[in-house]
């Protein structure tokens, strides 16, 4: 429970040192190391889109050693099956040869768990994750199992490649907390990266918070307060996504085909809360709610085909929206 400023301004602290170690090993990418600790703190799952070999392995195996988290790996292939993800049943025989059953957890039973190149696999495998990132447990052979808490599950894939792979259905999509895109670095963040990855000390970045005080800070964050009128704004930033919406502007009503569903404004409240308390206030902001709103909307906006053609973005429409709500303040 939230009990003073003074409170507020040392969890602010925290997640300003856990920046610090993350960055110790990643070089640059604030923005998507912000975005990834804000969906962590708000207890969300997110999806890293970007080509290979920009360290998206690496950021979350990182962010799991900086918060001492149980760290799972599924590498998703084709041939990749629901039991390789949740685990199976298997046969046990004793001494007098009775037979009795035992579950064999799979990868998905740990804290934070990457799902890497989810688009590589068959739906069938995909809806594995479903249950885990929804309802936090696993159900295999009549029987549930609870998975231990925090639970994440941070997946990647790549936007280029397309052959043989299975795009993931707006449903999945949806429960995703965010989507972050992962850029090129710049020269000056290469050259860097060239330094440290090819000398002989090797930066390792230490524990700076626990599961529980992970937990704490979730809670914390549900209590940070928004006024009805930054919900207000919240709610038509996420109803101006529909195209049939008379708020819509001219580029949704024009390249969208389908908006975002209510799961949409719960994230961008969420996010805004978390944002707020990292930055050590106790209201939600406009600019709370602006900074959350692309990577909240990226995969909950579906583009008509001539967007697509065109070679437009979800964060075109969406920045529309937010130049839209700024002028009409």
């Amino acid at each position: 429970m939230i009990e003073s400023k003074e409170q507020l301004e040392e969890t602010a602290a925290r997640i300003t040192r856990l920046k610090g170690e993350i960055a110790k090993v990643i070089v640059g990418q604030e923005t998507v190391v912000e975005q990834l600790l804000w969906c962590l703190l708000a207890g969300g799952h997110a999806l890293l889109e970007g080509i290979p070999g920009l360290g998206k392995t690496m950021l979350v195996r990182t962010v799991a050693d900086t918060v001492a988290l149980q760290f799972s790996r599924i590498q998703f292939t084709p041939d990749l099956m629901p039991s390789d993800i949740t685990g199976t049943n298997l046969m046990e025989f004793g001494a007098q040869g009775a037979a009795s059953q035992r579950f064999q957890h799979g990868p998905i039973f740990g804290n934070l768990v990457l799902a890497d190149e989810i688009n590589r696999a068959t739906p069938k495998t995909q809806s594995a994750l479903l249950e885990a990132m929804q309802e936090g447990t696993v159900t295999a052979g009549g029987e549930t199992y609870a998975l231990s808490k925090p639970f994440f599950v941070l997946a990647t894939q790549n936007p280029i490649e397309q052959e043989g792979t299975y795009p993931l259905p707006e449903a999945q999509l949806d429960r995703f907390l965010l989507k972050i895109g992962v850029d090129y670095p710049t020269r000056e963040e290469l050259k860097e990266i060239v330094r440290r990855t090819t000398s002989v000390e090797q930066p390792r970045a230490v524990i700076a918070m626990t599961g529980e005080e992970l937990i704490g800070i979730q809670r914390m964050a549900k209590e940070i307060l928004i006024s009805d009128d930054m919900l207000d704004l919240a709610v038509k930033l996420v109803m101006m996504t529909h195209p049939g919406e008379g708020d819509a502007t001219e580029e949704v009503k024009r390249y969208a085909r389908f908006g975002a569903g209510p799961r949409a404004v719960q994230a961008l409240v969420s996010i805004a809360k978390v944002r707020a308390l990292s930055s050590g206030r106790l209201h939600v902001s406009w600019n709370d709610l602006r900074s959350a709103a692309p990577p909240v909307l990226r995969h909950r906006i579906v583009l008509t085909y001539e967007a697509q053609a065109m070679g437009l973005t979800t964060d075109t429409l969406t920045e529309s929206m937010i130049t839209a709500i700024e002028a009409s303040r």
